[in-house]
């Protein structure tokens, strides 16, 4: 028996999409997908994109980011966050973090924001780590007071929730979402932006494709540019696939948090394992982080030869050849990230797992906890 990390599902639905798109249907999904997810989220404009880093890379351009601005993050994130800044020749600027939610710390935020004022700091992008918010209220006060906008990475955060409103919805200037994110990889690639701003929408919709405008009174094939974008378009049989996977999220949310459930009576006490420690209703436990006390790794290596797969999220940024070595950093310039990332894993968890699976999960956890000394 072998539980994968991850694994995607093809509804009856999700089949019907794509046929319509191989048949021919005049139905322009990636349309529909935009209307839907909008709508889902509780927001006004959508746009979708042909990755989640395209989304990032286009939520950049609609800030209009330029050579030498500053963007902070979290020192705990997917390279693909400062990425897409540094392909702006702008620079990242990174934040220690939380130890409970191993998201932003907005203590050290507000710190460097008070310590660091300056018109080249465009954004902040706070990654929500297995779908857990920061105190938004907050946030969104540090920005307004700080001048400074709000990009969310919600690449594990698509239908969590903050004080009852999606993320999305919830006063981010831009919003931004992965359908096939880190070690969740899907059949499909694809993002999504979201936004309230409809300055940034338009901009971002100018720019999705070359900077190209066209005059409906004119013949299809003429057209012009008035600005440097790329394409970032979706294809119509991911669109579909989306769809599909779109209209069941809720009841997907629904089964992971009763996998968390079983995962936190059956692990908690477990020698050398700490379950999460954020227990809110509002937790869609996209990802299932427990902390390893010692040899996190091997226990990892273990695990696989027992026939489950584990996961990271993440190496903190500042122990990456690239950025140590661009910005000089020290191993232990953030001590709680390289703490926390000595020792956490993310174990299997998805809709489609049986309480089967899930129990063979934590019978083998329990099996090479019981080998630690």
């Amino acid at each position: 028996m072998k539980i994968p990390f991850s694994k995607f599902v093809n509804g009856v639905q999700t089949h019907s999409n794509v046929s319509d798109v191989l048949d021919g249907e005049n139905i322009n999904q990636v349309s529909e997908l935009e209307d839907e997810f909008a709508s889902y989220i509780g927001v006004e404009y959508a746009l979708a994109t042909s990755h989640g880093t395209d989304a990032l890379h286009l939520a950049m351009l609609a800030l209009d980011l330029k050579r030498g601005d500053k963007v902070v993050c979290s020192v705990n994130a997917h390279p693909n966050v400062p990425e897409v800044v540094r392909h702006f020749d702008a620079e990242p600027v990174f934040i220690d973090i939380e130890e409970d939610t191993y998201n932003i710390n907005l203590d050290r935020l507000e710190n460097y924001l008070e310590d660091n004022k300056s018109k080249k700091l465009k954004a902040v992008i706070v990654t929500h780590i297995a779908g857990n918010t920061v105190d938004l209220d907050r946030l969104y006060s540090i920005a307004k007071i700080y001048d400074v906008k709000i990009v969310e990475d919600a690449c594990d955060a698509l239908g969590a929730t903050y004080k009852g409103e999606k993320i999305g919805s919830t006063g981010a200037d831009i919003t931004c979402f992965d359908f096939s994110s880190h070690l969740k990889k899907n059949v499909c690639n694809g993002g999504m932006i979201v936004t309230n701003d409809e300055d940034i929408i338009d901009r971002a919709r100018l720019l999705h494709n070359h900077g190209i405008t066209k005059n409906d009174d004119a013949l299809e094939y003429i057209y012009e540019v008035i600005d440097i974008g790329n394409d970032y378009s979706l294809s119509e049989l991911n669109a579909a696939y989306i769809r599909a996977q779109l209209a069941e999220q809720d009841k997907t949310i629904k089964r992971q948090r009763e996998i968390a459930k079983i995962y936190n009576e059956s692990l908690d006490g477990v020698a050398h394992i700490t379950i999460p420690s954020i227990q809110s209703d509002e937790q869609p436990f996209s990802l299932y982080i427990v902390k390893i006390d010692k040899n996190r790794d091997s226990f990892a290596v273990e695990l696989k030869d027992e026939g489950v797969e584990a996961g990271l999220h993440y190496i903190p940024l500042h122990l990456l050849t690239y950025y140590k070595s661009k910005y000089s950093l020290r191993v232990n310039d953030f001590p709680v990230a390289l703490r926390m990332y000595q020792q956490v894993l993310s174990l299997p968890i998805y809709a489609s797992m049986s309480d089967t699976d899930v129990k063979f999960v934590c019978d083998k956890i329990k099996k090479i906890a019981k080998t630690r000394v």
